[in-house]
């Protein structure tokens, strides 16, 4: 935790060392994935990691290449199917992604071949190949809930980072909040809808934590200062789609974890949360203070001087009536990969990508992004009554969900999480075999 507090400060400081920072990183995973025994723990450690890293790097200039950390969540998890492969049942999803091919040559055949073309393909398709890849991995595989713990914090480390670079990067809010639209000054300078989603995913990860608490208390206490600190500059962000995602996940596991709960450890939850519901009235009141009330008007639908807006959705609503315009138009094979926007341009003199997948798979694929949309809503569905475990099941899968249809899949997070949502949970850590544990002691 206080190695990447410095890395917060090392960014803020001096930004360009974060390239050198990130090859760092990406060696370091490497030779863990390839040296230690505990492949599918190495891999798996080091595609959270970088999930949880790639909007801190975007913002810091880090990558070479845009989609860089869809990549390096691929790379690593192709290492992992290498050495230990995947269940023959996880085909499922490489149907679903080749149900989305013909789109591609759709596009080509409305489109001019240049640089732009592969740039539009590969910005598309690349958050549904890393989607596919994790959910091919991580479909029948069984970890600990300590492992999964791992993996969980591992994803946090670097949005402590992030967190630290954006509170200097704009110390007074004041200075630079003017109206009620979300903006990249109080995001670290970058798109406030991915950081609010990144740092909502964070809050979420640490209140599930403060009801299973960590055992050390003192990493228990920072964790939880860190918790309030992802939710204020969660909210402060204007983007209200990764707070309210954020929320929803809250409350399902909140519900689940109850059901689960022996009758003391609900008194105990009861308690917990009126505490939570204390500290998010505190932020929010803190939140309403800095932006002087804008970010009350925001979350009202209302403009700086307090009038309503029309439109609750920020303009999403005419961009899901347009994919379905298209997809009304084209039924079976849609407009084609990337064609979205041009129809935005075309029908609505709207020059901006699509910001729902959902909707975005029923315009530019037809009919097969229907058929590709029902194996990911109903291939998890399978996996839970053969009887796998998995507390996080319902959080992820609407994480994923409502990610994608408030902001597309532009970063990795929604495809990785809905892959560790397939994870099977062992609650009950079984004790090492003789030779198991005669290789942990050796390596």
């Amino acid at each position: 935790m206080f190695f990447h507090v410095g890395v917060g400060l090392l960014a803020t400081i001096f930004k360009p060392a974060m390239i050198v920072y990130f090859l760092v990183v990406v060696a370091y995973f490497l030779y863990r994935i390839f040296v230690l025994p505990n492949k599918q723990r190495e891999v798996l450690i080091a595609a959270s990691y970088m999930v949880g890293a790639e909007v801190f790097f975007r913002m810091t200039k880090a990558y070479f290449l845009y989609e860089t950390g869809k990549y390096m969540v691929i790379v690593y998890i192709l290492i992992g199917m290498l050495y230990q492969g995947f269940k023959r049942s996880s085909l499922t999803y490489f149907i679903y992604f080749l149900l989305l091919l013909p789109g591609v040559y759709i596009a080509f055949l409305n489109t001019e071949f240049n640089d732009r073309f592969r740039q539009d393909i590969l910005f598309n398709l690349s958050g549904p190949l890393c989607l596919t890849i994790a959910a091919m991995y991580c479909f029948g595989r069984t970890v600990t809930l300590k492992e999964l713990f791992t993996f969980l914090n591992f994803l946090v480390y670097p949005i402590i980072s992030m967190t630290l670079y954006i509170y200097f990067y704009n110390i007074d809010i004041r200075d630079v909040v003017t109206g009620t639209a979300s903006t990249s000054a109080t995001s670290g300078g970058y798109g406030p809808n991915q950081v609010a989603t990144i740092l909502g995913l964070g809050v979420f990860i640490l209140y599930s934590r403060f009801l299973i608490p960590y055992k050390n208390k003192l990493v228990h206490l920072v964790m939880m200062f860190l918790l309030l600190a992802f939710a204020h500059r969660a909210i402060i962000t204007f983007s209200r789609g990764g707070v309210y995602v954020s929320a929803a996940m809250i409350a399902v596991f909140t519900g689940v974890f109850y059901l689960v709960a022996s009758i003391r450890k609900k008194f105990v939850l009861t308690y917990r949360v009126i505490a939570v519901v204390g500290a998010c009235l505190a932020i929010w009141t803190f939140s309403v203070l800095q932006t002087d009330g804008l970010i009350a008007n925001r979350y009202a639908n209302k403009d700086a001087l307090g009038r309503e807006k029309e439109d609750v959705t920020t303009g999403r609503a005419r961009l899901i009536n347009a994919d379905f315009q298209a997809f009304a138009e084209n039924p079976v094979f849609g407009i084609g990969v990337g064609r979205s926007k041009h129809f935005y341009e075309e029908r609505l003199n709207i020059e901006i990508p699509s910001h729902n997948e959902v909707s975005r798979l029923f315009s530019e694929h037809g009919a097969l992004g229907i058929l590709a949309l029902l194996i990911l809503l109903c291939a998890p569905i399978f996996s839970k009554t053969q009887g796998r475990k998995n507390i996080y099941f319902l959080p992820f899968i609407i994480f994923w969900i409502l990610t994608i249809a408030h902001s597309s899949m532009r970063i990795a997070a929604p495809a990785f999480i809905y892959g560790l949502s397939l994870l099977n949970i062992e609650y009950n850590e079984k004790k090492p075999t003789v030779h198991r544990q005669q290789a942990i002691e050796e390596g």
